[in-house]
């Protein structure tokens, strides 16, 4: 793990959601080679696709790195947080923030001036984030 801060910024839609999940994965290959690379990317996978999916304006994917510890956040401009739903086996969907909740080390929804920002983390050795 370096000894400075690792930051990878990508903001959409300028980026698209498949270049987003090449680009944390290689992230965290370099940087967090601790890290459940599949986990992080089907997070953020999620995260990018509410993001695009349930807001007006642009997001902002970012995955931060230090001491032991991954981040990844993703900023948009809609104040309502993310809500369970009841995961439906026919096709309509429900599935994702049960997901991310399951595959990362902690979770929680920042509100922002305009929108919130939802985060996952994880900290080398599975526990969770203080």
């Amino acid at each position: 793990m370096p000894a400075t801060p690792r930051l990878l910024v990508l903001e959409g839609p300028h980026v698209s959601s498949a270049a987003a999940r090449e680009a944390a994965s290689g992230f965290v290959a370099g940087v967090c080679p601790w890290a459940d690379v599949e986990a992080v990317v089907l997070v953020v996978a999620e995260l990018v696709a509410n993001a695009s999916r349930h807001t007006e304006g642009p997001w902002r994917l970012s995955l931060w790195a230090y001491h032991g510890e991954l981040r990844v956040g993703v900023e948009d401009t809609s104040s309502a947080p993310p809500v369970p739903r009841a995961p439906d086996l026919a096709g309509g969907g429900g599935f994702g923030w049960h997901l991310v909740q399951k595959l990362a080390g902690g979770v929680s929804v920042l509100p922002l001036p305009e929108g919130k920002r939802v985060e996952a983390r994880w900290q080398r050795g599975g526990s969770e984030v203080a």
